[in-house]
């Protein structure tokens, strides 16, 4: 104590009590409480002074009185008695005010964005990030995995999302595009002799911008590894995150070894293969009760008879919930635009029976055959809806998110993470009928490559994984196909001749052809990781200069028009839509 000290900063907050004026001095690492009293020739100036105008502060260490100890802050104990002062950074009028973590519009947030940085819990989420980012690079270090850096300019891929492309001077009419992922990139280290990859890669869709994913941009942690199995990959990446969420978070993980879900499973418990494993709700599926003689509720029988499911989900000890919560549910999923979601109450008085809307439509009989099938008990109630298979996935998707959040049955101080696998290979495409790559068309099919059929496509099961947390998809990955003439086979499959496939995978294709090793890899989101730990919906909350929704920088007033010169440079010119 006692000791003099110049400290500089922003001038975070003031409170003037008359003869005393308080100054809250912020900086990177936090708050200092600051004093001058009114017989200090730099009183006046200093109860002038704008908010967020940067200053360097000569005072002394002194210590707070008791009563005004603040434990909230590191320097909470002590303040520092002003002596003099120097205005470093002026400040205009600001457009939003710094010292509280009030929402503002997205518009004003984003065009002074310097200014929300400045923010406690945005500042806060930011080195967050930048520590997890240090974390996770000195792991995988320790794992024996080697960083490099792959290219951005490069050639535009035919699979996945829209490219940004990027003209080339040098090439006039021909176009770079920017990497969706360095995929085929980490391949060819493999193929080069290197077992252990990984960088923490800056990927670029043209996509729509959504909760979880920045439009334009975002980073992901890239790895790949040589002369590996499946298992190989998620024990890596179990120990990584396990670490990471330990090192960065308080709240308990469900599973330290990750529960895997098969994509199926996933589909007919959750209705997603991005489930949130702290719901305890399962879908069940009761097809088989309505072609039963002794069930006569009639919208489903004649569903069920012209192919559709039946599927629902039970809610344990609900028979006391009041009518208004289960209306609410079916015209929640009326609003959702679906049809709505039939309910009833199992109850017992001389005989086990159904209570509700549709409860008269079952038979004593049926009802015990839905209770063996669900695990349904006396007091459960049981909703219930019937549609075409994908339809039927996304309403009981939803409805299980909605019952669940109602019930309050969501743990928000848990981490649950899972594997999906068992993806299929293809999938029919509903518009135009045609089989296409489900996923990613570089994977390895599940099986003795010799006895696999061909024939019936649909069926084919590949080396392909995802990790979910908390209903949130983390990252793909998949074992890689490395066998060129099983690539030329699978890419026929969804209607690419050999020709086709040799000028859009020249590199990889041929790089396959001198000796490949068996490998596979996966790219958790660096974002979404983030953002999970933060505690945040959005990840812009986590982005240190993200765009809007309109894939516009507002700060940066990008993207922008360029001049005559410069079009005729790229031997481009514009011809834009009306």
């Amino acid at each position: 104590m006692g000791s003099t000290v110049l400290l500089s900063g922003w001038i975070n907050k003031k409170r003037d009590h008359g003869n005393l004026l308080f100054i809250d001095l912020r900086d990177n690492y936090g708050i200092t409480q600051c004093i001058i009293d009114k017989d200090n020739s730099n009183f006046s100036s200093l109860e002038k002074i704008q908010l967020e105008t940067v200053v360097k502060i000569e005072g002394v260490v002194v210590n707070r009185s008791k009563e005004t100890i603040n434990i909230e802050i590191e320097t909470g104990e002590i303040e520092v008695k002003i002596k003099k002062f120097e205005v470093l950074g002026s400040c205009k009028e600001l457009p939003m005010p710094v010292f509280s973590d009030q929402e503002y519009s997205e518009e004003i947030r984003l065009k002074y964005r310097f200014l929300d940085l400045r923010r406690k819990k945005i500042h806060e989420n930011i080195i967050l990030r930048s520590k997890v980012i240090s974390f996770i690079r000195n792991e995988m270090n320790s794992y024996g995995f080697l960083e490099f850096q792959t290219p951005i300019l490069t050639s535009s891929s035919p699979e996945g999302a829209r490219d940004f492309l990027v003209p080339s001077r040098l090439n006039p009419g021909k176009f770079y595009a920017l990497p969706q992922a360095p995929q085929q990139f980490k391949q060819l280290i493999m193929v080069s002799g290197f077992d252990k990859y990984f960088q923490i890669a800056p990927c670029f869709r043209d996509e729509d911008a959504r909760a979880d994913r920045s439009p334009g941009e975002f980073y992901q942690l890239d790895l790949e590894m040589s002369f590996v199995e499946q298992n190989d990959i998620f024990n890596v990446v179990e120990k990584l995150l396990i670490n990471t969420f330990k090192k960065f978070s308080n709240k308990k993980l469900m599973y330290e070894k990750f529960p895997k879900i098969s994509y199926s499973e996933a589909l007919i418990k959750y209705g997603t293969d991005k489930p949130d494993l702290r719901n305890p709700l399962i879908i069940n599926d009761i097809t088989e009760i309505f072609t039963r003689n002794d069930v006569s509720f009639e919208i489903f029988k004649k569903l069920v008879n012209k192919g559709s499911k039946a599927r629902c989900i039970v809610t344990k000890n609900t028979k006391d919930k009041p009518r208004s919560f289960f209306d609410n549910i079916d015209k929640w999923a009326k609003e959702q635009g679906f049809s709505g979601l039939a309910y009833f109450t199992i109850e017992k008085e001389k005989e086990i029976q159904a209570k509700g809307p549709i409860g008269k439509f079952f038979s004593k009989d049926a009802l015990e055959e839905i209770m063996k099938k669900t695990g349904a008990k006396i007091g459960d109630s049981i909703f219930l809806s019937c549609n075409t298979q994908k339809e039927l996935e996304k309403i009981t998707a939803l409805a299980r998110d909605k019952i669940a959040k109602d019930l309050e049955l969501i743990d928000e101080n848990i981490f649950a993470f899972c594997w999906i696998i068992d993806y299929p290979m293809f999938e029919r495409n509903e518009q135009t009928n045609k089989i296409e790559f489900s996923h990613n068309p570089f994977s390895m099919p599940q099986g003795d490559i010799e006895k696999i059929n061909f024939e019936k496509p649909l069926n084919i099961l590949a080396y392909q994984y995802d990790i979910v947390c908390n209903g949130i998809e983390l990252s793909s990955g998949a074992i890689r196909n490395h066998i060129p003439e099983l690539m030329y086979k699978l890419f026929s499959i969804a209607g690419y001749e050999k020709q086709q496939v040799d000028e859009k995978f020249s590199g990889m294709i041929n790089a396959l052809s001198y000796g490949a090793p068996p490998h596979g890899g996966i790219a958790p989101g660096i974002d979404r990781i983030v953002m999970l730990l933060a505690g945040e919906k959005n990840i812009r909350e986590i982005t240190m200069f993200p765009m809007n929704q309109n894939a516009q920088d507002l700060m940066m007033n990008a993207p922008s028009k360029i001049d005559e010169n410069q079009l005729k440079e790229l031997s481009l010119s514009l011809k834009l839509k009306k």
